[in-house]
């Protein structure tokens, strides 16, 4: 068993100061295969010094250098491609076709900020059109500084992947705190970094967990902009701590997002659409369509479509071929899931699917693939995130009650919409309360387009243009001509 007790600080593999070690668990054997340094606020002490003795070297390096390196780093994963795919399985428990498509994003969102940087290089000293004949205005875009990233669990080397790449494009230096639960995939990123030539300080990864390095990172005086994306509780607490130096932060937290069905969608392909927002990576998706509303003409079509679906899903060990779901990605959060269903038995809501109608496997955190339907609006099932295989579903008479129990949510992260008219899908998409609306289609997250929330889902946006502005600052140079 592996025993990690360094942290990736200025290009060298440093002992951390911690005394505690965090065990690292394959969820589907449900035997530790790792154990990692839990951090300490002394890593992080030297971490961000690091890469504040890089930023001036960094900061003025050219966009076209920057997306060189942006380049090679998806050329190194591309060759590791399938070792990470295979590790990225082991350790968060998704099935190896899920983790392949983590690892194909990933690759493109490195590909697509090395575009970027070398587009903003050009974008410098652009002239803004004023209106004065003797006076001239030039916008240039400077890097926030020195940025901590904070990443969760659910989806390995692609958050950090949203997060490093359009820093590193802008060129700020970056300390990543990756899920103490999923480390092992992003450890790949150190080998990467010194396989690549990067500066030293330039790109510095911390093990741990919340107390000996996330909390630590957050708060840091040295740390000029924070990137979290996780629980509403630990965002809030970020939040509150760069407010106390006022610090940048940008926040991708919780969902409950809808899926709207219209009486003119086809009940076997909305059915598709419906288990691919709930029931991929085990609906451990910050974006899961968790909530189905679907039109009372089709509703019960549409529930007999997706119980043969359930019933058809091969739960079971993630690696190998033909498993549809695998487990949880730890005891802990099937516990939190778990406690959820018996919310649901207390209010006796209408079952169509549950642990009653499946055997499942003898070791992993496996959860049934569940489906609740008529479930009341004043349901904790129907309103909060549970991040699990849970879809809790009510039918609705028509397009405005279907908009309107949509919109009624804490959150506004996602959302999708089937309609047999395009015309029709897309007018409803546009007076939904989300950051993001698919129609007819699956959860399609190109890198050039922008992701992030309305209300409590989040501040900011990353991805496409948009998740580069996140990490520059803009400057305006105006003087005589």
């Amino acid at each position: 068993m592996q025993r990690l007790d360094k942290q990736f600080i200025d290009n060298q593999w440093v002992t951390s100061a911690a005394t505690r070690f965090l065990p690292v668990t394959n969820p589907f054997t449900e035997q530790v295969v790792a154990e990692v340094t839990a951090g300490d606020p002394t890593d992080v002490d030297a971490a961000v010094a690091a890469a504040h003795r890089a930023l001036p070297d960094w900061r003025t390096t050219s966009g076209s250098q920057r997306g060189a390196y942006l380049d090679a780093f998806a050329d190194a994963l591309t060759r590791r491609r399938e070792e990470l795919t295979r590790l990225s399985s082991l350790n968060n428990g998704k099935v190896l076709a899920e983790a392949a498509i983590d690892l194909d994003d990933a690759i493109a969102c490195y590909r697509y900020y090395a575009g970027q940087a070398r587009h903003l290089e050009q974008r410098q000293g652009a002239i803004v059109p004023i209106g004065m004949d003797s006076v001239e205005a030039r916008s240039y875009h400077d890097p926030v500084g020195v940025v901590g990233l904070i990443t969760p669990w659910n989806f390995p080397l692609v958050t950090s992947a949203w997060k490093l790449a359009p820093a590193l494009a802008a060129g700020c230096t970056a300390v990543l705190k990756p899920s103490e639960v999923t480390p092992l995939p992003e450890l790949a990123l150190a080998d990467i970094a010194l396989e690549i030539g990067l500066p030293a300080g330039v790109f510095n990864l911390l093990l741990g967990d919340g107390d000996g390095v996330g909390a630590p990172l957050g708060r840091h005086a040295g740390i000029d902009k924070i990137s979290f994306t996780g629980s509403n509780r630990v965002g809030e607490a970020i939040m509150h701590a760069a407010a106390d130096r006022t610090a940048g932060v940008a926040l991708e937290l919780g969902g409950k997002s809808p899926i709207l069905v219209m009486e003119d969608a086809d009940p076997g392909q909305a059915a598709d659409w419906v288990m691919a927002g709930i029931y991929f990576n085990a609906g451990q998706i910050c974006s899961a369509t968790s909530r189905l509303l679907v039109h009372e003409a089709v509703a019960d079509p549409l529930y007999a479509e997706l119980a043969n679906r359930i019933d058809a899903l091969t739960l079971g060990d993630p690696l190998a071929a033909g498993t549809d779901m695998g487990p949880m990605v730890s005891a802990r959060q099937r516990e939190a899931v778990q406690r959820y269903l018996g919310i649901a038995e207390q209010e006796g809501l209408r079952v169509v699917r549950d642990a009653r109608h499946r055997t499942l496997p003898g070791t992993g955190y496996f959860l049934a693939p569940t489906l609740y339907r008529d479930v009341p609006v004043e349901s904790r099932l129907w309103r909060e995130e549970i991040f699990g295989p849970v879809l809790c579903a009510r039918s609705v008479a028509s397009e405005t009650e279907a908009v309107e129990l949509a919109n009624d949510s804490d959150f506004g992260l996602a959302a999708t919409v089937v309609s047999g008219s395009v015309e029709r899908a897309r007018r409803i998409g546009r007076q939904l309360q989300a950051g993001s609306v698919w129609f007819n289609s699956e959860q399609l997250v190109p890198p050039e387009t922008g992701w992030g929330g309305v209300k409590r889902s989040g501040i900011g946006r990353e991805l496409g243009p948009w998740g580069l502005s996140a990490y520059l600052e803009v400057k305006h140079l105006i003087g005589p001509v």
